[in-house]
């Protein structure tokens, strides 16, 4: 996996990310755009076949964006490892 960054200001980024899907990056703008210091989150994949996903914060105030980015990143691994958990109680017991 490669991140580029390609755009960063006081309170914006924009990176693009080698090797990911909608999957993990539906899961990170949903993180974004429940953290109240976040103004807009949101990614795009410019073409399905070929492009890697765009992923763009900006934040409100004097917030860093990579740093919401890395909770949310922390938040998304958080709740991976609850599922695989709770998954792996759900299987025991079958």
């Amino acid at each position: 996996m490669k991140i580029k960054v390609l755009k960063e200001t006081s309170n914006e980024l924009k990176i693009e990310v080698e090797g990911i899907g909608h999957t993990l990056c539906n899961i990170l703008q949903k993180i974004l755009s429940e953290d109240e210091n976040v103004d807009l989150a949101g990614y795009d994949i410019p073409h399905p076949l070929a492009s890697n996903p765009i992923i763009y914060v900006r934040t409100k105030e004097k917030t860093k964006p990579r740093e919401v980015l890395l909770k949310a990143i922390k938040t998304a691994q958080n709740i991976n490892e609850e599922f695989r958990e709770e998954l792996e109680k759900a299987i025991k017991k079958t």
